[in-house]
């Protein structure tokens, strides 16, 4: 709850603070990096620090939270939290951790707003922050709490590594120790820390797209400009041991029997073809309209799998959108113009933001409920930054 000798000075101050946040991230970034070097050390993302898109998404999460604040004082923004605390919970974010962020933060804000900032200002600030700070560690001590171990990362190694179309690669990994095995449930991804040429361990999010009880598959396009899928396609190879993280993410399929929209684009595929493979294990008779985009054919990641999960499903379709034409499919970007959504459709967005949120507007157009069309997002949420 928003005090009340805070609200009127945060709805004073949102504009300025807001317009500033990118150069207050900045700020705080250099501030705790420099004193702190080893949070780049399997924390911490060097190519989202360097192109500056975590400083993106950490401006936009505090001023989506301030925001929301002002307008509901007494209600916490709940779905940016969980995604939020899931993200941390595939890290090994600790309650301590916030105390660092605190006090680099609002070093940065004091550097940054000094021209403006009082002591008030200061305290107003310092609320909002530990308000949401607190919400998400209540949140994080409940995910923690699920796991079937106290350890939210293990290693794992790889059993089988599969070229998938042509810049992808699957992986298939066992338990490397008895670590228990949290279960994952369809649509999650998990945290892989790989160990990086100079020595440095770098952490990115993959969805699953396949996996047992006992099994995890995960499936990475190669990003020639990135760091860590270099690393994974050239060097990681069977019989290795990398780090994962518990499953997390709340975008999970729903429990219901009402129809199913799954959208994706490029690599996007991967929850989609875990949200298949589980309806394909449960035996379910749900409709399911699979709609996919891709430059071409050849590269699909995950095709021969959708297509086979698809003919198993009694009442599954799949649609194909390409770039470069190929018989019998649509060319040209996915539109949904001639789709038929169900009335009570559930639509799960994954791809790159802007198939997104073109997707999203479009099904909105359609009649579907916000509430019913859900996204995964690889990498910092700059939704939140761009909303």
């Amino acid at each position: 709850m928003l005090s009340a000798q805070s609200l009127p000075l945060i709805e004073a101050t949102l504009p300025l603070v807001g317009e500033r946040m990118p150069q207050i991230a900045r700020n705080f970034y250099k501030r705790m990096l420099t004193a702190h070097p080893e949070l780049f050390d399997g924390l911490f993302s060097r190519s989202n620090q360097k192109n500056g898109t975590q400083q993106q998404a950490l401006a936009g999460s505090i001023a989506v939270f301030a925001t929301h604040m002002v307008k509901n004082p007494d209600i916490t923004p709940e779905a940016m939290l969980s995604r939020i605390a899931h993200k941390h919970i595939s890290l090994d974010i600790q309650p301590e951790q916030y105390d660092i962020v605190y006090k680099y933060l609002f070093e940065g804000i004091a550097d940054e707003l000094s021209d403006v900032i009082t002591a008030e200002i200061a305290a107003a600030w310092t609320e909002v922050y530990w308000l949401m700070a607190h919400a998400l560690i209540k949140m994080e001590k409940g995910l923690y709490a699920g796991l079937a171990s106290d350890k939210p990362l293990a290693p794992w190694i790889v059993v089988k590594k599969e070229a998938a179309g042509t810049d992808a690669v699957t992986f298939t990994l066992e338990p490397a120790d008895d670590t228990p095995v949290t279960p994952a449930l369809p649509g999650q991804y998990v945290s892989v820390t790989a160990t990086m040429p100079d020595g440095i361990r770098q952490v990115r999010q993959y969805s699953l797209s396949a996996g047992t009880a006992t099994t995890r598959v995960f499936t990475t396009k190669l990003d020639a400009d990135g760091e860590v899928s270099p690393v994974l396609h050239r060097d990681v190879q069977v019989g290795d041991t990398l780090i994962l993280s518990v499953p997390c993410g709340d975008i999970t399929l729903d429990a219901g029997t009402g129809p199913l929209i799954l959208a994706s684009a490029g690599i996007g595929c991967t929850p989609s073809a875990s949200i298949l493979r589980s309806l394909v294990d449960t035996g379910s008779k749900r409709e399911v309209l699979v709609l996919h985009a891709e430059s071409n054919l050849e590269r699909w990641a995950l095709r021969e799998q959708m297509n086979e999960d698809v003919a198993l499903l009694e009442a599954a379709e799949l649609e194909l959108w390409l770039e470069i034409p190929s018989e019998g499919h649509h060319e040209g970007f996915m539109s949904l113009a001639n789709v038929a959504i169900p009335e009570d459709a559930s639509v799960y967005l994954c791809g790159p933001l802007p198939f997104m949120r073109s997707l999203r507007s479009q099904a909105l157009q359609s009649g579907v409920p916000a509430d019913r069309i859900h996204y995964e997002i690889f990498g910092p949420d700059l939704w939140l930054a761009n909303a």
